[in-house]
This record gives C-alpha cells, sequence and structure tokens, in this order.
C-alpha cells in the first residue's frame, strides 16, 4: 500500500482521520477505520514533495507542545510539494475563552454534545475544552498558531473560513481554520 502511495505525486493527506474519512484523501489514523494506519507523532512513510495537500481537523490539539506538534509540522513540510498547502483546524481559544467570559448561552447549547454530562457550571466547559479527559494538549489563537507555522517553515499563515470541502460543519461554532503554504 506504501508503495502504491509513495509512487504518486499528488497526494492529499488527511492525518487525524478518524471514522471522518473523505473520498480522494488518504486517510491515516490509528483508527481502524483509516485507509493508512499510522500514529502521526512517527515519521510518515511518503516521499518527500509528494503531496499537494495536507488536512487535519481537530488534531493538532492532542499533540504536545513542543515536541509532537514540531514533529507534525516538520513532517507535513516535509511531505509537502513546494507550493502545497496545509490546512489544520483547532478548536478556538479566543472563542472558547470569550464565550465564557461573556456567558454566551448559544455557543454553550453548540458545544454542550461535546461535553460529559457533569458538565454543570461554565468553568467546567472551560475546563472540558482545556482538557477533554487529558487528551488536549495545547490550545490555539491565531496568533499562536500563524506563529507555530511560521516557526515550521510555513509561508503566508492566515486564518480562512470553514469550508464543506474540509470540515465538518458541525465544529463550525468552535473553529479556528488556519491555512499556509510550503515556500
Amino acid at each position: 500500500a506504501i508503495a502504491a502511495l509513495n509512487a504518486r505525486s499528488d497526494l492529499r493527506l488527511h492525518p487525524g482521520s478518524g471514522d471522518a474519512l473523505k473520498a480522494g484523501w488518504v486517510n491515516v489514523d490509528i483508527h481502524p477505520a483509516a485507509d493508512l494506519r499510522l500514529d502521526v507523532r512517527r515519521r510518515w512513510p511518503f516521499r518527500d514533495g509528494s503531496a499537494s495537500e495536507v488536512f487535519a481537523e481537530h488534531l493538532f490539539e492532542h499533540l504536545g507542545w513542543p515536541g509532537a506538534t514540531d514533529h507534525f509540522l516538520a513532517e507535513a513540510r516535509r511531505v509537502l510539494k513546494p507550493g502545497g498547502w496545509l490546512r489544520l483546524s483547532v478548536p478556538d481559544l479566543a472563542r472558547h475563552v470569550g464565550a465564557y467570559v461573556e456567558r454566551d448561552e448559544s455557543f454553550r447549547r453548540q458545544f454542550a454534545p461535546y461535553l460529559p454530562p457533569e458538565t454543570v457550571t461554565w468553568g467546567d466547559a472551560l475546563n472540558h475544552h482545556f482538557r477533554q479527559h487529558g487528551e488536549h494538549l495545547y490550545s490555539y489563537d491565531a496568533e499562536t498558531l500563524g506563529d507555530r507555522l511560521r516557526a515550521a517553515g510555513f509561508a503566508d499563515p492566515r486564518v480562512v473560513p470553514p469550508s464543506r470541502d474540509y470540515e465538518q460543519q458541525s465544529r463550525d461554532f468552535e473553529s479556528l481554520v488556519m491555512t499556509a503554504r510550503r515556500a
């Protein structure tokens, strides 16, 4: 399977796919439904410059910084062609903190399906965003994520709106989406 993938020069990689598989993409995850089972904290088995796009939705916040995030960005940059695009979608720290400060009930209702049943207070909800049962290891706002992308050698990091070609609509209310180009 890897040999066939490495024979291609137009890969579109979807690390952290879980069971949300995208047609036309190589869905990569430790989840059994993925096209390729791989822990993205390890070296990726793809050739240098073999991918036109790398897209990860609600994965990056599960990687520790520094360390695993640096490795992920280095691997994404390595496998991308010059001019290829990285697209990351993460829970937006600014939106979560803003909803907490403003007591935004609309945001809380949208976030409710992702909260454990014992969540009672606004503080519980914000802590769940930060921790998610120990799975969330870092939170990002646009400034911080943009800084990480530039430090990893990506060009033109920018906030973009969610797109049905990429993100699941159910996460739009809380997501920060950024793209950056491999120079």
